[in-house]
């Protein structure tokens, strides 16, 4: 096996990962676009099963920039999701933490300082 056998076979591997991304990527868009219809993907998924490459140039051609505006709005929902989930679980913590010192207040254990020094550090 020479040096340009193995340079052809890491180029011909590394394009056929590249497709593979590319058909994926497509096949994930066809399923996340609510405004095409099903008879619409199925015919989508045929050409690609049938003429994956001419297939695969015409929807990036064609569906393109479609195609970005559906990846942003999805990338933008789960951003606005996690920082939901965040802000719930430490805001939950927070005052879980200043419910229980003013437990703790109220049942004498710890005098008002200690308790605003709780509180503050449960707020930071």
């Amino acid at each position: 096996m020479s040096f340009w056998d193995i340079v052809w076979f890491i180029f011909i591997t590394f394009a056929f990962v590249a497709y593979l991304m590319i058909l994926f990527s497509i096949l994930g868009d066809l399923f996340r676009d609510k405004d095409t219809s099903g008879i619409a993907k199925a015919v989508w998924i045929i050409a690609l099963i049938f003429a994956p490459f001419l297939t695969a140039l015409i929807y990036l051609i064609v569906r393109g920039h479609g195609m970005a505006e559906r990846s942003v709005k999805q990338a933008q929902e789960i951003q606005k999701a996690q920082d939901e989930y965040i802000r719930d679980v430490a805001g939950s913590s927070a005052t879980d933490e200043i419910h229980r010192a003013k437990g703790l207040l109220d049942s004498g254990a710890i005098s008002q300082a200690e308790y605003e020094q709780l509180k503050a550090k449960a707020l930071s």
